[in-house]
């Protein structure tokens, strides 16, 4: 039997697939013969695979590195309750496969980086990219230039939502629209900013969709085009995007030939972890305790969002958002010490290298943030 012949029970499985004009039987068999790479197995990466999966998508490789929190649940559907501390591509595979036992999973458990990414990407019809972070999403856009193959790319941030397909023949990519990251800082992460809930269930969906349109060859698909989705005032835009001839990647004479280590180049960390900062301009929650019962304790600022505060707090902080710092940075004072904190350090860390370009010294931020200090030392609190 060819390998792309349907067995009895996928006849029964996709006969509502095989009652569409458009897919019928030999699109149907083309899903099977075909492949699709999945960058992260969270928010978006959970409806992506799930839907793929069901639909008959012949093999799905998954990439991730991080394991599953309680934090991730109100989003990530693909894992559930039990699945919490088990590697995320090992419980996403479980549930790909529970799905559908017709298909092939691969899990690549690390970080799809300049070293790896050809190697795992190599043999794949299509990457969908449901990514958090611009190294990783620059990344995946070159390599799906590079290997002459779609990218389905999706990103999501609290209400916000965006869907494209970028490297189609004649297509702009990623750096098309893109060409070069925004400043560190000035997009916070969703851990930092938050996500509705449904809303990678939307997008996701929406990248799903694109991605079974052009594995067979259907439709219209979304390249050149930018859909942006505001779910809290329910609005869809669309907008035209174009080839860029002078794309570094993609353009009439293109500079990037080979993958660039991305996580310098965009000077935002590519992996989840806060940028490194010099000890000296660190403080552990344990210092900052003994500091703060000291005749001269430091200042504490708060570099949250007003509304985190009904979460938890430092007794004795003043919060400025981070947005305000420079703007605020005259009213904190130079001669006394100055801590900074924020929910687990990203945002206090970006505070800390706005203030020491501004000329101060005395400052330092707080390890971990508030949720390592609740950890240790306040447990009346809660870690969010």
């Amino acid at each position: 039997m060819a390998t792309d012949e349907l067995t009895r029970d996928e006849f029964l499985r996709y006969s509502r697939h095989l009652l569409i004009p458009e897919i019928g039987l030999a699109g149907q068999k083309k899903l099977k013969r075909s492949s699709a790479l999945i960058l992260g197995t969270g928010g978006l990466g959970s409806p992506v695979s799930m839907y793929l999966a069901a639909a008959g998508v012949g093999h799905i490789g998954i990439v991730d590195y991080d394991v599953v929190d309680e934090s991730n649940l109100q989003r990530q559907i693909v894992h559930g309750q039990a699945a919490i501390g088990m590697l995320k591509v090992e419980s996403a595979k479980n549930r790909l496969l529970d799905i559908n036992p017709h298909i092939k999973v691969t899990a690549f458990n690390e970080p799809f980086t300049s070293a790896n990414a050809m190697r795992i990407a190599r043999g794949f019809d299509i990457i969908v990219d449901c990514t958090d972070n611009f190294p990783t999403r620059y990344l995946s856009n070159d390599v799906a230039v590079i290997l002459g193959i779609p990218n389905v790319y999706g990103s999501i941030y609290r209400f916000d939502g965006q869907v494209s397909v970028f490297g189609m023949p004649d297509g702009p990519c990623y750096r098309c629209v893109f060409p070069e990251p925004p400043p560190p800082g000035l997009v916070p992460t969703c851990s930092d900013g938050g996500v509705l809930g449904v809303l990678p269930g939307i997008i996701g969906s929406l990248q799903a969709n694109e991605a079974i349109k052009v594995l067979l060859g259907i439709g219209e698909i979304a390249s050149g085009k930018l859909l942006l989705l505001d779910a809290l005032s329910f609005s869809f835009d669309t907008v035209t995007i174009r080839k860029n001839p002078n794309c570094k990647v993609c353009g009439t004479n293109p500079e990037i030939f080979e993958l660039i280590d991305y996580d310098q180049f965009c000077g935002v960390p590519g992996f989840d972890h806060q940028p490194s900062v010099e000890r000296e301009f660190v403080i552990s929650p344990v210092q900052l305790k003994n500091e703060l019962a000291s005749i001269r304790p430091p200042l504490l600022i708060d570099v949250r969002e007003p509304h985190e505060l009904e979460i938890s707090n430092i007794e004795g902080a003043i919060n400025i958002p981070l947005h305000d710092i420079f703007v605020e940075r005259e009213h904190i004072p130079r001669d006394h010490p100055v801590v900074l904190f924020c929910k687990r350090g990203s945002r206090s860390v970006m505070a800390l290298n706005i203030l020491l370009k501004a000329g101060f010294s005395n400052i330092r931020h707080l390890d971990g943030g508030i949720n390592r200090w609740v950890e240790q030392f306040d447990q009346s609190q809660p870690v969010y």
